[in-house]
């Protein structure tokens, strides 16, 4: 699953770890990329210290046996992470998919978390470009769900993306148990605060929340690589 930061990533790979049936994996590439790029994140060192950084080994773990012997494997990708030079070819035998949220959600969410983002920061025009290449290679658009449509109608978007798919829908995705998850990458205690609070999935959101400045002017510069992929959006 393919998604920027701030896009109910972390609550769609909780959903998935709840069904009992499916592996989960946080952020596979995340160290990798803070060690290539030198981007400075909040918990940086520890990120790295936890993680892989051969974007080659991260590569052929992503397709290797699913682990603990579940059925399923759930990855939990943020599109930032794979770089220029990091291994593409694994794509090609995975099932892709891709998690949108409108960008001035995902602007004024990030900024309480990190100061001054910019668009890479963001990850939506690298979304744009995996989903392109995906197309292009498979001849067929991949999946794509937003994430104002799982919080407005959970049990019916999950029941049409499993379809999608090709997997089993169970209610077991609706609802987990509240606090921190084995699953959850290093980095939780200054993201996850939120999602650890939870024990499902939020209601439908609000109006979309007013920005200015430089913060506007990133929300606008996202906008056309959001709507393109939210053409594709699943419905259900």
């Amino acid at each position: 699953m393919w998604s920027g930061p701030r896009n109910l990533s972390t609550a769609m790979m909780y959903s998935f770890a709840a069904r009992g049936d499916c592996a989960v994996w946080d952020e596979p590439f995340y160290a990798a990329y803070l060690a290539a790029t030198g981007v400075d994140h909040p918990m940086r060192e520890q990120v790295i210290a936890a993680g892989e950084t051969d974007p080659a080994a991260v590569a052929r773990a992503c397709t290797a046996p699913v682990p603990d012997g579940q059925s399923l494997f759930y990855q939990k990708h943020m599109t930032l992470h794979l770089i220029d030079g990091f291994p593409r070819d694994w794509l090609d035998r995975v099932t892709n998919a891709f998690l949108i949220r409108h960008p001035a959600r995902v602007v004024a969410s990030y900024a309480r978390k990190r100061e001054a983002p910019v668009l890479a920061d963001i990850g939506f025009l690298q979304q744009a470009e995996l989903f392109d290449r995906i197309a292009d290679r498979t001849g067929t658009a991949p999946v794509v769900v937003d994430s104002a449509d799982i919080r407005a109608r959970p049990a019916a978007m999950l029941r049409a993306l499993c379809g999608a798919l090709g997997i089993a829908y169970t209610d077991r995705m609706l609802s987990w148990p509240a606090g921190p998850k084995p699953c959850d990458g290093v980095w939780a205690p200054h993201w996850y605060g939120a999602v650890h609070a939870s024990t499902g999935f939020d209601a439908a959101e609000g109006p979309l929340p007013e920005l200015s400045g430089d913060y506007a002017r990133l929300a606008d510069a996202a906008l056309p690589a959001y709507e393109r992929l939210a053409g594709f959006s699943l419905r259900a």
